[in-house]
């Protein structure tokens, strides 16, 4: 689960960290209002949508009064926002977040991931702050130092002074960088998070080192004992289609192909998806439609996956294990005659019954592509989203 700015911040705060003061706005009269309260000679407009590259966007701005916090805000407020991260499609900014400009003398990166290959949590830096670090990884790799930190060990007071002796800090800096880090290393631990990044993290002209921006991402599995967690979620950053699949227990993620998947299992949605993608084609979206399906969860499956007007093909790739492919042949015959179904339909089957549920697709009567092999499936799917292209 992802968070604001303004939100991840406050958790910040909670564990000792440095951030700027700031205020929350929803309206251009609330954004002058926070500049007053705050003054500051200069005060920073932000907007707070779920994405990166805000700047570069247009959606962060300086105002050196409040009256200018006002002007800015009134452009950055509901203006539609497009940044690599958030899609063609943009984010709609409903907030802002009006924070006291800092005095920088340097920007650096500071990040914490889950390092799977090595069993640890890896504690990544630059002296590349303000740039994305993927940039920095592709044009300046020797500029990333990487930590593994052993989490049955913990954060250990060589690896912070490794860190700073990295990021070029003299040792008051050093100092205040061990705080700094151990309260990201126990919120991380905490909160059951699955990335801290902190970009840029800012040495001030006066000493100090301080998180001028924070990302936070929380795992999804863990919110059940998070609750203060769980309730910074913001409803509106999400994809509609992506709320409407949580209700009825399907896994969906919208992506920005063409092809739409329906798939019970997420490692086969995985393959399915990279099959698409080896065939030429581009996948629409990733479905898990797991191992409980029946025909009504087929329906509402096709209902998401239609919502989507760039779909041009649909591949439905079902494996019988626990569930049997009778079953999911009715749903897939149901849907497709109950919605009315124009794209071309790609349908493998194999396991449990898969020949009477090939059986009830050809006994339809229904325009659908049958599909032995993965391979051939996504071929024929590809195939059929040109096709439909054209």
């Amino acid at each position: 689960m992802n968070v604001h700015e303004y939100q991840a911040k406050e958790v910040l705060r909670s564990f000792g960290v440095a951030v700027p003061p700031g205020r929350l706005a929803k309206t251009p009269a609330e954004a002058e209002e926070a500049a007053r309260a705050l003054g500051a000679d200069v005060v920073v407009v932000k907007a707070q949508v779920h994405a990166g590259g805000r700047g570069k966007a247009g959606g962060i701005k300086l105002a050196k009064s409040p009256s200018e916090a006002k002007r800015v805000a009134s452009e950055i407020l509901g203006m539609r926002l497009h940044t690599p991260q958030t899609g063609a499609e943009g984010k709609v900014v409903r907030k802002v977040w009006v924070e006291a400009g800092s005095q920088i003398a340097r920007e650096l990166y500071l990040g914490i991931v889950l390092d799977r290959a090595s069993e640890s949590l890896a504690i990544i830096a630059s002296t590349e702050g303000g740039m994305e670090i993927e940039e920095v990884a592709a044009r300046s790799p020797e500029k990333i130092q990487s930590v593994a930190v052993d989490p049955t060990v913990g954060l250990m007071p060589y690896q912070v002074r490794r860190i700073g002796f990295g990021l070029g800090l003299d040792a008051a800096q050093q100092e205040k960088l061990h705080a700094f880090l151990g309260g990201l290393y126990r919120l991380f631990l905490d909160k059951d998070a699955s990335q801290v990044e902190i970009n840029p993290l800012v040495v001030t002209e006066q000493g100090d080192l301080v998180a001028l921006d924070a990302k936070l991402n929380f795992d999804d599995n863990a919110l059940y004992r998070h609750a203060d967690v769980a309730a910074l979620h913001d409803p509106d950053e999400d994809d509609p289609r992506e709320l409407e699949a949580r209700k009825i227990d399907l896994a969906y993620v919208g992506l920005d192909g063409d092809i739409g998947c329906m798939v019970n299992g997420a490692g086969l949605a995985m393959a399915t998806l990279d099959m698409i993608a080896h065939c030429g084609g581009r996948p629409a979206n990733f479905l898990d439609a797991g191992g409980g399906a029946d025909k009504d969860k087929v329906k509402e499956a096709f209902k998401i996956i239609l919502r989507d007007e760039k779909v041009k093909a649909i591949l439905v790739n079902i494996f019988g294990g626990i569930v049997r492919c009778d079953l999911i042949a009715e749903g897939v015959v149901a849907a497709a005659s109950e919605l009315g179904v124009k794209v071309p339909l790609v349908v493998r089957l194999q396991g449990n019954n898969a020949e009477e549920g090939r059986r009830i697709l050809r006994a339809s009567g229904l325009d659908i592509t049958p599909a032995e092999t993965l391979g051939e499936a996504g071929e024929k799917a590809v195939a059929a989203a040109r096709g439909a292209r054209q």
